[in-house]
């Protein structure tokens, strides 16, 4: 391979302002994330959520390689957060009186910020910050599950006590009535 050849593959390689570690890590949080909510037959799978960090990353990237005394990149953040809060609602709906949705709106906002983090922080961070989704994800469904049975148990629990002091009432009721007669 002649010193030319490389040069092309350097040129061909070259993403520059982008790097092809931030790029992997911004489509690796988004697949870690995404795998969660597919599994679980949650919108925003894998595509989505590997698309929202990957475009998250590359307008944060491009406003920084852009910065200068007339740009400023956190407009460009800010922005990004308003496209994405639109993204968010449009997966929000109510059915029958009960919003449902919230929560992959919200796993559509952190995404986007998994995205920021990438372009400005190591990748190691965001990775970290794509673990503690997935366990916020799945630990609250775990608690939710767990707050759901106690409270049926509470509620089980309320309504024999209450059909026990019904039963003790009707039955001192027909002994008053016993004794008048």
């Amino acid at each position: 391979m002649s010193l030319k050849n490389i040069m092309n593959i350097n040129q061909i390689l070259d993403i520059t302002p982008f790097n092809w570690i931030s790029i992997i890590t911004t489509l690796a949080c988004g697949i870690l994330v995404g795998v969660e909510r597919q599994i679980r037959r949650k919108p925003v799978g894998i595509r989505t959520a590997s698309l929202i960090t990957f475009g998250t990353y590359v307008f944060t990237a491009i406003s920084i390689s852009v910065n200068n005394d007339a740009s400023d990149p956190s407009r460009i953040i800010g922005q990004v957060v308003t496209g994405v809060g639109f993204l968010g609602a449009g997966v929000m709906m109510t059915k029958d009186g009960t919003v449902v949705g919230v929560t992959s709106a919200a796993t559509i906002w952190v995404l986007a910020a998994i995205g920021v983090v990438v372009a400005v922080s190591p990748a190691v961070i965001a990775i970290k910050l794509a673990v503690m989704v997935i366990a916020i994800l799945y630990g609250v469904q775990l608690l939710e599950s767990y707050v759901t049975s106690l409270m049926k148990r509470l509620q089980s629990g309320v309504k024999k006590w209450r059909h026990h002091d019904e039963k003790h009432l009707i039955d001192e009721k027909h002994l008053i009535d016993e004794k008048h007669l």
